[in-house]
């Protein structure tokens, strides 16, 4: 069975890991891996070459993303993608490709795909970010996909609702916590000094923009600059720079300016990679901002998690989630109580035992 496998950023290819791992050990499948978007940009960390170190035999490169975040740079991106993946569908046939969550270039290849009849399988569908426009993005991937394998049952719900259907629709859980029990995290010592990590305790942050309130992100970055500040008086701050979305520059000049100002209580990440970012995880106070791994992952490892303003509303959340305005001051007390709040021993409701097996069982089948 010929399997594609589309990784379009740091994000999804750490998410994929453990299914690719198990497609590469099954003499059933051929994979192949088609890395674009920031895999291949150098402002983002060229993350490609994190790909080529896993030893895939087969790796396409597609290179479409311009490098400007403004809305029209973002759909000129978007078109340009499709273009490329015109070509590429052409020239390549596979039986199943596997597409993840709800980038925007992620959905600009899938959408590609559909004349030439590609069947799609879709990770992490169903899911809802009504603060960002890629909630428009997971569901046109939704609905140009064959396959669908979401992290819980009201997510399935919800992508048969979109299709009209509950054939091929599977609660596999999030791939990204089928190895967390058996997860286990650098030294800590080893981890501090490869990333030169303050010896002492930290929170960790990340922050993209609203996509869906572009008008407010100037405000929005100040306000998590000046809290920043104020926190790391109290925790050293430890950031992993945003993605390639609209107006994601506005926030990473933020925070650059912000390392100026502090250079000894701040620390900037450009990417972890998904090993490196878990002992992260593991070693944190709690995780702050308005990224979705804050949602999805956090609780298995104990972390309360301030979420800041409406980047991820109207997905679901386990009980470890403080949410709070994208305001100095409730950012800040926000933060408060999610370091007294101390230790998080609740369930996560995204984690399903051996999600990577029951994906290879099911799409066994469908060959």
């Amino acid at each position: 069975m010929k399997i594609g496998v589309l990784t379009s950023s740091r994000a999804d290819y750490g998410i994929y890991l453990p299914l690719l791992n198990k497609i590469k050990e099954d003499q059933f499948f051929e994979l192949e891996i088609i890395a674009f978007g920031t895999h291949l940009s150098r402002s983002h960390g060229f993350t490609l070459k994190d790909i080529e170190k896993d030893g895939y035999n087969c790796i396409h490169t597609i290179s479409s993303l311009i490098s400007n975040d403004s809305e029209e740079s973002i759909a000129s991106s978007y078109g340009l993608t499709v273009l490329k993946f015109a070509e590429f569908w052409r020239a390549h046939k596979y039986d199943l490709v596997f597409c993840l969550g709800d980038r925007f270039e992620m959905s600009a290849a899938v959408q590609a795909g559909i004349p030439f009849g590609v069947n799609f399988a879709h990770l992490h569908g169903g899911e809802t970010t009504l603060g960002a426009i890629d909630n428009i993005y997971r569901h046109q991937i939704s609905l140009a996909s064959t396959l669908h394998f979401a992290a819980a049952d009201i997510f399935s719900e919800k992508v048969s609702n979109l299709i009209d259907s509950s054939k091929n629709v599977f609660t596999t859980g999030s791939l990204s916590l089928n190895d967390i029990k058996s997860f286990v995290p650098l030294e800590k010592q080893t981890f501090f000094e490869k990333f030169g990590i303050s010896e002492e305790d930290y929170i960790l942050v990340t922050f993209h923009p609203e996509t869906m309130s572009s008008q407010d992100n100037f405000q929005y970055a100040e306000e998590m600059k000046n809290a920043l500040r104020k926190i790391s008086e109290n925790k050293f701050v430890v950031i992993t720079m945003p993605n390639a979305d609209t107006q994601g520059s506005i926030y990473r000049e933020a925070i650059e300016k912000l390392k100026v100002e502090i250079p000894n209580r701040i620390l900037l990440i450009e990417n972890f990679g998904k090993i490196n970012y878990f002992s992260a995880m593991y070693y944190a106070s709690i995780l702050l901002g308005n990224t979705s791994s804050g949602i999805l992952e956090a609780a298995s490892f104990g972390k309360y998690v301030v979420n800041v303003g409406d980047r991820q509303k109207g997905r679901a959340q386990s009980d470890n989630i403080i949410n709070c305005k994208f305001e100095e001051k409730v950012i800040v007390s926000s933060f408060r109580k999610a370091i007294e709040s101390n230790v998080y021993t609740g369930e996560n409701i995204y984690f399903k035992i051996n999600a990577a097996d029951s994906i290879i069982k099911i799409i066994k089948q469908f060959s």
